[in-house]
């Protein structure tokens, strides 16, 4: 046997020890045709392999250990996920229906198959199967994941883009935008893109219409192409996708304003975890007044689901829009 083919055999095995197989050193002789001295050989050059890893990488405390069955690998609960990890992340993409049908299900597959040992595989896959049944996809039924790659990839390279956008009304015709993409962002089953929206200036450059972000529906997305022009957002204005979230509600988008409400509620914790950014400004025997920074009219649809436990204070403007829609959705009843 030449050399050529040894490597092919260690490695073979080298895979399916990481795989959470056993290996026993009579079925690989006959497998292979060669002694079972030769495979003895073969896991020695692993676990010399392995403990090189280990010398140059503390966090890899994987090894070759012996059973009566065989050879296994021990440590891999470091380099994989717990099933009880793989039951979580499953649950989550569930209930997230952020997929298609077919889309769910091949990510599933492949997180149970890569990340679960192979004696656990079954159980966790009968656990979750029958969810994967009884999925229920979001009506766009819109392929995605390819999409997401390849705008992530454009907002990477800071390429301005044109697109061609279907509004949420769907009798609308579709709009043409150009736009700096900043960040990929989900939220409330759906997948958005945060941009700046630009226009020509005449000079052969593009410039921000407005100081603030627009959101778009990834799903909503018909066609994109980049333009070939870059843009560059200095440092200290770059966009910061995890304080932008902490501000946004429903991926409503308008300017970042200072709302101060009156919450009369039982449950405070609730408040604050829902809006990041709130702050309880004062306290009296009626409840509590807080101040938050948010972004658009998204959260007076929250506040709404408050019912009479919240007033908003101010700005004026935002009380006022509220006074609005209360009124008109009183009328609705009258």
């Amino acid at each position: 046997m030449d050399g050529q083919d040894k490597t092919i055999r260690v490695l073979d095995i080298y895979m399916r020890l990481c795989e959470g197989h056993i290996i026993n050193k009579a079925e690989e002789s006959q497998r292979f045709g060669v002694s079972e001295r030769s495979i003895q050989r073969d896991i020695k050059d692993i676990r010399t392999f392995l403990e090189k890893k280990r010398d140059l990488e503390c966090s890899d405390v994987r090894d070759i250990d012996q059973e009566q069955m065989g050879y296994f690998m021990t440590g891999l609960e470091n380099t994989m996920m717990t099933n009880s990890e793989v039951l979580a992340v499953s649950k989550i993409l569930l209930e997230s229906r952020a997929f298609t049908r077919d889309e769910i299900s091949g990510i599933l597959d492949k997180m149970v198959s890569g990340c679960v040992p192979k004696n656990h595989m079954k159980l966790v896959a009968d656990l979750i199967s029958n969810e994967k049944f009884h999925y229920v996809e979001i009506h766009h039924k819109s392929y995605i994941k390819d999409k997401l790659w390849e705008i992530g990839s454009e907002i990477r390279q800071c390429n301005v883009l044109e697109i061609v956008y279907q509004k949420q009304a769907m009798d609308e015709k579709p709009v043409v935008r150009m736009i700096q993409p900043l960040a990929l962002l989900f939220s409330e089953y759906y997948f958005y893109l945060n941009a700046y929206i630009v226009e020509p200036d005449g000079n052969g450059e593009y410039v921000q219409k407005y100081d603030y972000p627009a959101v778009f529906r990834v799903d909503r997305i018909i066609t994109y192409k980049n333009l070939g022009r870059k843009f560059k957002i200095p440092y200290s204005s770059r966009f910061e996708e995890g304080e932008f979230r902490k501000r946004i509600q429903f991926m409503y988008m308008g300017r970042l304003v200072r709302l101060q409400f009156k919450y009369t509620g039982r449950s405070l914790a609730s408040v604050l975890e829902r809006l990041p950014t709130a702050k309880v400004v004062s306290e009296d025997e009626e409840g509590w007044t807080i101040e938050a920074e948010v972004y658009g009219r998204g959260v007076l649809m929250w506040l709404l689901t408050q019912g009479s436990m919240v007033e908003v204070l101010r700005p004026e403007k935002m009380r006022a829009e509220m006074k609005r829609m209360l009124v008109e959705m009183l009328a609705k009843y009258e």
